[in-house]
């Protein structure tokens, strides 16, 4: 199909020019459209920001850029000492604008990231003691720190928690999925939710974050329908001797500034892509970019065993296809059990969920039971009392115990899947070599998810711990200043979230708290370089 200039540039892309044009308070002739037409001397929208991913990791972004600032509540007082004195030195300043290396150092949790483990005591203090203390901060906007920014989505605000399995209940409490500035307990009793247990609904923690987008003020930054094809960037940085190196795939041509001068340091990244529009036409934009968040999350792409067979229509890698094969009544009248892969909680959710239909289950798993990093070891029986079942029955229900041989549950610890048959059969493989043959209803492979980083030059594999190497948030990362969150490998590229190895909701706040530092301390000295007499600039200053 081939789309007019007017067509292209669709609702999406007049409300850029709308806003940013409106809000700093200067025209816009208009916007960096995938056409022909568009000429490199014509004037184009450049963002300070753009968010890819519109979860709570994006979210939580925009709440910072927007202006939004904590600062240490009068009355407070934080259950550790030292930190508390820390924060006593600099009551006067928001967090934001305070040394976050000195207010990380000495700090324990359970994120490798120093910051995330500050932002979390600070919101949730001692709460891996089972305390429930109140946040020690309170929160102002302060409309002169907003940073203009974009934050795009696939779905509603809310990004994989719209898609997850609704029946089962999120492995954290619900006070430890809230964002910054609005307590979940007190949304749900708003809305007459009644929220039975400190657990709760996946469904509910997605219209949570979608009402917090509204009820923040934040709707105008955020667009939905939106899918990411590249983000490259335009030109290198410059070295050590003041000389900018550009990319090898984008136009050589320099970028005029205000005054005459050229400058290659302003159009860091081009962004393209398409909104999806209501008749289910694909309307492309491009974007320029000075900074790029990457907030995508890591339920892109489901793991895989890479055997053979694994491509056969009955081996499913998702809980809502075996729900929806539930649904449809595909195990009805079958003898044949359901075969679960994997040993994480989603597949402890899928065991749960079989046995709550009356669906016989094999559970296959590589480690031993006694595994000292399963997950289940993690959890207080007394709070998760549905993992801690499927966990005795991984013990004690084992394919070596005769007289469960014909139980509704029989697991398989320390076995491999070797291969899958066109007849509903499986080969496994044993710790000491020995094969076995299982036959299968639907097999249901659950050993973890991983982001699909297509968008970015070489899949992102050059940005991780580990060069080369596909992103994963437990094996490879992506590589951060752990400060700044910036990647170490490409400058004004930013992570957060499961990106950084940040799973729980409770940890990736502390990647928006660091990257809205590192932001905002970028944007005073520019401002002051503005004032200065050395600025002018490009797109959006």
């Amino acid at each position: 199909r081939t789309y007019s200039s007017s067509e292209t540039e669709g609702q999406l892309l007049n409300s850029f020019v709308q806003y940013f044009g409106d809000s700093l308070g200067r025209k816009i002739k208009r916007m960096p459209l995938i056409e022909e037409t568009v000429l490199p001397g014509d004037s184009l929208l450049t963002l300070p920001v753009v968010i890819i991913g519109n979860g709570p990791s994006g979210i939580c972004l925009s709440y910072l850029l927007s202006g939004y600032r904590p600062y240490l509540s009068p009355e407070a007082i934080h259950p550790n000492p030292i930190l508390h004195t820390k924060l006593e030195e600099a009551r006067h300043l928001s967090i934001v604008d305070q040394d976050l290396e000195y207010l990380s150092e000495g700090l324990e949790g359970r994120s490798s990231n120093p910051v995330a483990v500050l932002f979390d005591t600070l919101l949730h203090p001692d709460a891996d003691f089972g305390y429930d203390y109140p946040p020690v901060l309170h929160w102002k906007l302060e409309q002169h720190n907003y940073i203009p920014h974009i934050v795009l989505g696939k779905g509603p605000p809310g990004g994989a928690w719209h898609s997850m399995e609704g029946s089962m209940l999120t492995i954290s409490f619900g006070d430890w999925m809230e964002l910054p500035g609005l307590s979940f307990k007190e949304w749900a009793a708003s809305k007459r939710r009644n929220i039975k247990s400190d657990r709760v609904m996946p469904e509910e923690i997605a219209c949570y974050y979608k009402h917090y987008v509204k009820i923040m003020g934040l709707q105008k930054n955020f667009r939905d329908n939106v899918y990411i094809t590249s983000v490259s960037r335009l030109y290198r940085e410059k070295d050590d001797e003041g000389r900018s190196h550009q990319s090898e795939d984008i136009s050589t041509q320099s970028l005029e500034m205000e005054d005459g001068q050229k400058s290659l340091i302003k159009r860091n990244w081009e962004v393209r892509g398409y909104q999806r529009a209501t008749d289910g036409s694909h309307v492309p934009f491009c974007l320029f970019a000075e900074n790029v968040a990457l907030a995508t999350g890591t339920f892109d792409s489901p793991g895989r065993l890479q055997v053979e067979g694994e491509d056969f229509p009955f081996v499913l890698h998702s809980m809502s296809d075996f729900g929806a094969a539930i649904s449809k009544g595909k195990f009805r009248g079958k003898a044949d059990p359901v075969l679960i892969v994997g040993a994480g909680l989603t597949a402890a959710d899928a065991v749960l969920c079989a046995c709550n239909n009356n669906i016989p289950v094999v559970h296959v798993f590589r480690r031993r039971v006694t595994d000292t990093s399963l997950i289940f070891k993690q959890l207080p029986k007394k709070l998760y009392p549905e993992y801690h079942k499927v966990y005795h029955m991984m013990c004690t229900q084992s394919h070596t115990v005769d007289s469960n041989q014909h139980s509704a549950y029989t697991s398989f610890p320390e076995h491999n899947v070797l291969s899958f048959k066109p007849e509903m059969k499986c080969v496994l493989q044993s710790a000491s070599g020995l094969k076995k043959i299982l036959k299968f209803s639907v097999a249901l492979v659950l050993i973890g998810s991983h982001p699909n980083l297509f968008f970015l030059k070489d899949q992102g594999h050059s940005i991780g711990h580990h060069s080369n190497q596909p992103i994963t948030c437990k094996g490879n990362p992506i590589e951060i200043d752990p400060y700044t969150y910036e990647c170490t490998k490409e400058a004004n590229l930013f992570a957060l979230g499961p990106l950084v190895g940040d799973n729980f909701v409770r940890f990736l706040k502390g990647g928006a708290l660091g990257i809205a530092r590192c932001l905002a301390i970028r944007q005073k000295k520019k401002h002051e370089l503005i004032e200065g007499g050395d600025g002018g600039g490009d797109g959006v200053p």
